[in-house]
């Protein structure tokens, strides 16, 4: 984690939930709120894009939904589906909007990017980033994808779901574009932690966003040409159902905020936020 200049810090939204903070208050440039993906938590964003957007002079927050990272929850893991992962993020908004006097951008990543298009059934938001995100047709035939082309490490992933236990090298594939240091290849490793398989069938199935509800507010859809969890195709096939072109990185994983490339994917959501 780069702590050269701002530090993250823990702060909470209410008893139970993890929100990270790092950067200056937000004086001219909006909060940012980054809602991590499956298996992981709010981790994942301290890492490069809080203190990089921190030194931009973005007020940034990191929420781990229940039963992620720190928050409360996770002997109840598989009770979560995605509606309650919308309560937390709704929480964690109104704790913003208390601290800082202004409603935050959205950034999702994956089940993330799902989790904010069910909030915009609820209200309104300034903007949305989605990365990598589980498209509003959900997961089902990203899925197929998966099983044709690497069905071991759909088993992989599956063991992970239900038995809270995969391979370092199924992460590796899952997530980054290529090989990748021993050493934070591990941290990572030991970071994951098993998903509900009820919010699984909720973005598979029986929860998907119903975009006729939704206010869609000014976005940004980006996606990562070596993305094996949410191929190219299906980051274009969401950026259609909200009327807008996706942006495909190449060279770059699953993990964008996290993969060797990230600083790329950063600059061009900055470039977006300025030009608003």
């Amino acid at each position: 984690m780069d702590t050269a200049v701002h530090q993250t810090r823990r702060v909470e939204s209410s008893g139970r939930l993890e929100l990270l903070q790092c950067g200056p208050d937000a004086e001219g440039e909006p909060p940012l709120l980054f809602l991590h993906g499956a298996f992981t938590g709010a981790w994942c964003w301290a890492e490069h894009f809080m203190p990089y957007f921190a030194r931009a002079g973005f007020c940034c927050y990191a929420l781990s939904m229940r039963g992620h990272g720190a928050s409360e929850g996770r002997e109840r893991m598989s009770l979560h589906g995605i509606r309650h992962y919308v309560d937390d993020l709704a929480e964690a908004i109104e704790h913003i909007v208390e601290q800082v006097g202004a409603t935050p951008v959205l950034v999702g990543h994956s089940m993330g990017g799902l989790v904010v298009q069910k909030y915009l059934e609820r209200a309104e938001l300034p903007a949305v980033v989605l990365v990598a995100s589980v498209p509003p047709h959900g997961l089902v035939p990203a899925s197929m994808s998966i099983a044709l082309r690497k069905p071991q490490l759909l088993s992989e992933l599956n063991a992970l779901l239900y038995q809270g236990r995969a391979s370092v090298d199924a992460l590796r594939q899952a997530l980054f574009s290529g090989p990748i240091a021993a050493d934070r290849l591990q941290r990572y490793y030991t970071l994951m932690q098993p998903e509900s398989p009820r919010a699984i069938w909720d973005m598979a199935l029986f929860d998907l966003p119903q975009t006729w509800r939704m206010q869609v507010p000014r976005m940004l859809i980006l996606g990562a040409e070596l993305d094996v969890i949410v191929p190219p195709q299906q980051v274009q096939a969401c950026a259609r159902a909200y009327g807008t072109e996706a942006e495909i990185f190449p060279g770059i994983g699953h993990a964008m905020m996290l993969d060797s490339g990230w600083q790329r994917v950063a600059d061009r959501i900055l470039d977006w936020l300025r030009a608003a």
